[in-house]
Order: C-alpha cells, then structure tokens, then sequence
C-alpha cells in the first residue's frame, strides 16, 4: 500500500539514494542535488521523530533502537548542514561528502532492516497507514516552511516557541530530559519549558 508508513518512508530513502548517486557521478548537479537532500533529509527525520520513534518505542517496544536511531538523525544533519557551508570544489568537501552518505545510508540500513520491521510486527495495516498520514503531513509541513500547531493548543511554550524538534532534543538533552528520543516535538518543547523553569 502506498499510502502506509513503511513504503512512505522506504520511498523517502531510495529518493534520498538517488540524489547520493547524482552528487557522486555528476558534481555539477551538485548546487541544486546537495541543498534538496539536506531538506528532504531534515524533513523526513523530523517526521520520523514526531511520529514513528514515539510509536516504535511505545508499540513495538523498540525503546532503544528508537533512541539510537534519533541521535543518528542528528548527527547526519549536523553534516549536512555543515557540508552546505563548504568550499564544493575542496578535497575536504568531498570527504566530508563520502562521510554524510555513508552515515545516512547506515542509518537507512538500519532502518529498514530493524525498525521498520518491528513496527509491521507491532502494529495492524490501518496503524501503519494512519502513521503514514502521520509522518506525509508533518513532513510536508517541515518542506513548506507551514506552521505547525501546538498539541496543547494553549500557547503556553515560552522559550521554546519557533524551536525546531532538534533544536529541542538538543537542549533537552543539555538539560538531561529523561526519554527524549521518542518525545514528540510538543512534548519536547513541554518538558524544556519545564526544565528551564526549574533551573531558572
């Protein structure tokens, strides 16, 4: 089914292959290739720790390796980010460049060997299809720069108000917030605000 989870986000990475395999073979689609994966990279990871990670290791008891799994989004965005920033042309670009791929096709491996598997066991086709619309609209949101509404509804987020999810999970993690990783971004932007305030 297309419109369920697993094929979603197996969909996401072999778009994301496509574009590694350009930049390796044609460094002139480099400019347009780079800056579009790092995007699509960012939202779908988004996506995935809003709404897969929470239901991983909630449904599939796959605490750990949603945990893990986290922190490699953000290490793989870190360098993509960085990657922009860089000289195309250097020698230090194209290691860096051979370093990102690897580690988001790591990632991906892992994904589609442990995690997505777990989930399908976990949970029943209409799950997986409401995950699916899930994680296609919160990762739509991410790519159209559109807003995203507070759980609570009641505004009442502070500091962590226009903070993205890993800006979030990275200051909870500062913070020492327990069970971060399968936190969705409300729920992170919650737990902050409440950290921060018993620190202030």
């Amino acid at each position: 089914m297309a419109d369920d989870l697993i094929t979603m986000v197996t969909t996401d990475h072999r778009e994301l292959q496509r574009l590694f395999g350009m930049m390796k073979s044609d460094r002139s689609s480099r400019p347009l290739a780079l800056p579009l994966a790092v995007a699509m990279l960012e939202a779908h990871s988004e996506a995935e720790e809003d709404r897969v990670y929470p239901a991983v290791a909630r449904e599939a008891g796959e605490k750990e390796e949603a945990e893990h799994a986290a922190e490699e989004h953000h290490e793989a965005e870190s360098l993509g980010k960085h990657l922009l920033e860089m000289d195309w042309e250097s020698e230090e670009f194209e290691r860096a460049l051979e370093q990102w791929i690897g580690a988001v096709e790591h990632h991906m491996q892992e994904e589609e060997n442990d995690i997505l598997p777990a989930l399908r066991e976990a949970v029943d086709s209409d799950r997986l299809r409401e995950l699916g619309l899930q994680f296609a609209t919160r990762r739509s949101r991410k790519l159209t720069g559109e807003p995203l509404k507070a759980a609570g509804g009641d505004g009442r987020t502070g500091s962590t108000e226009g903070r993205t999810r890993a800006e979030l999970y990275d200051k909870a993690k500062e913070l020492g917030v327990e069970g971060r990783s399968s936190m969705s971004k409300d729920e992170l932007a919650e737990e902050v605000s409440k950290a921060e305030g018993s620190n202030g």
